[in-house]
């Protein structure tokens, strides 16, 4: 079959033509950007990329058009789809009919981890032998690939009953199907690892994403199992609405019923209850990461993996690109790359920094308000207590449309907000001396910051 994607270079949909060309699909696609990693990666497979949603697209006849949640009505292409009357389908849709089917889907949902979590559940598996499929919204330094198809059978089909490991996101499907990516899924383990509000250009306050969660729970069979944060009141005001299925908490205190670690997120023993089943050592850092791995954990065990096992496995866990990534270091100056975006998981990325480094040691924090709810300005208040353990703190405010400096202006000269990418790396190299962390945050490129900022500070 021939597939072309329009939204290809997303990173969910760039997975979905990755898995789509392994199954032997011709595979086409485009976007309004095309561009690197995710475009390298899949000129490498073979998959060739149009820029752009030209009309003339049509002439390639593909059997199957697949349609990001990028793509909208008013969209050339699109239009050129609708007045041909020609097939069409969403990613989620697709990616359930031809690779989720009879597998043991083990989807990982909540507002922040769910690529590393879905990372580390899918290396335990893969360390214990079970060869899963996976689809992860980033690339999991242990494997290299953001996507897979696991175990084949004889027929070069997806295994039945084999396991699947994916990313679940709650965001909408597509401009035809507004419910969240989740429910395609079928999920039946399925990782509940927090909730709050986020999406604030689909969602109109925290219940909204609440129902979506419901909605997911509806989806999970009875002999399924949630593996649900012990520590979220919205994620058990969610369950309060119905649940079906086996429920097994992580991150629960004292002897109550489920998965809890003791001692710090470097080294800490794993608890089932109160009984010790595993100890976990590595060069991660922060609480945050710590839950991650008990909600891993409890998810493994419910396809037979031991969390002894499980453990062994996340000593080994070498982490996913841009996640406290480090990018450089120069005259004593350390630049990471990391991917966090809401206010929460900046604060979260700070304070992990701030456990691993010297005392002395000061962090720049460099950060670009670019996901859509940011965008919108929705959480803009939370910035200065998000960047609380940063000594000073940069701001790219180019396309915002509200005021940045005076939301971070509680911060006094401790926040610097720049409009230019350019005057923000001399601002940030001038500040800079040795010693320092330059921590940069953000779901996009950037712009190329961390390569000028390395660069100019080699120059200095």
């Amino acid at each position: 079959m021939h597939i072309h994607i329009l939204g290809i270079c997303g990173t969910f949909m760039g997975g979905v033509a990755a898995l789509a060309r392994e199954a032997g699909h011709r595979v086409t696609g485009c976007d309004a950007g095309v561009y690197p990693p995710m475009s390298d990666q899949l000129r490498a497979l073979g998959i060739e990329l149009i820029e752009g949603y030209t009309p003339d697209q049509l002439d390639l006849k593909p059997d199957l058009f697949v349609v990001g949640n990028v793509v909208s009505r008013g969209n050339p292409l699109m239009e050129a789809i609708l007045n041909a009357g020609l097939p069409y389908t969403s990613g989620p849709q697709w990616l359930s009919e031809n690779v989720l089917h009879g597998r043991h889907v083990l989807a990982v949902a909540g507002t922040h981890g769910k690529t590393t979590t879905t990372s580390m559940l899918t290396w335990i598996l893969e360390r214990a032998g079970l060869q899963p499929g996976f689809l992860v919204g980033g690339v999991p330094q242990n494997f290299g690939v953001s996507a897979r198809l696991g175990e084949l059978d004889e027929a070069k089909r997806p295994a039945s009953g084999h396991p699947f490991v994916i990313e679940a996101d709650e965001y909408d499907t597509a401009f035809f199907d507004k419910r969240s990516k989740f429910v395609h899924y079928q999920a039946r383990t399925a990782v509940l690892n927090n909730l709050e509000f986020d999406h604030a250009d689909i969602f109109a306050d925290l219940a909204a994403i609440e129902t979506q969660f419901h909605h997911l729970v509806r989806t999970v069979p009875g002999q399924g199992r949630l593996v649900v944060n012990a520590r979220e009141e919205s994620l058990q005001r969610v369950l309060d609405r119905g649940c079906w299925s086996d429920v097994v908490r992580f991150g629960v205190r004292g002897d109550v019923p489920g998965f809890r670690a003791r001692g710090e997120p470097h080294a800490f023993d794993v608890l089932k209850a109160a009984v010790l089943v595993g100890r976990v050592e590595w060069p991660l850092m922060g609480e945050h990461n710590q839950m991650n791995a008990l909600a891993a954990i409890a998810a493994a065990e419910h396809v037979g993996v031991s969390p002894q096992v499980a453990c062994e496995a996340l000593a080994q866990f070498a982490n996913v690109k841009r996640r406290l990534e480090l990018r450089g270091e120069v005259k004593g100056i350390t630049v990471y790359d990391d991917f966090a975006h809401h206010p929460t998981a900046i604060r979260t990325t700070v304070d992990g920094l701030r456990r691993r480094i010297a005392p002395d040691q000061r962090i720049l924090a460099v950060f670009e308000p670019r996901s859509n709810t940011m965008k919108l300005g929705t959480m803009k208040a939370l910035l200065p207590w998000s960047l609380e353990e940063a000594d000073l703190s940069f701001c790219h405010s180019g396309g915002l449309g509200w005021d940045a400096a005076e939301a971070l202006a509680p911060m006094g000269d401790h926040a610097v907000v720049i409009d230019n990418i350019d005057t923000l790396v001399a601002k940030v190299v001038k500040a800079a001396k040795p010693g320092d962390q330059i921590l940069c945050m953000s779901n996009g490129g950037f712009g190329g910051i961390h390569d000028k900022l390395l660069k100019a500070l080699a120059a200095t």
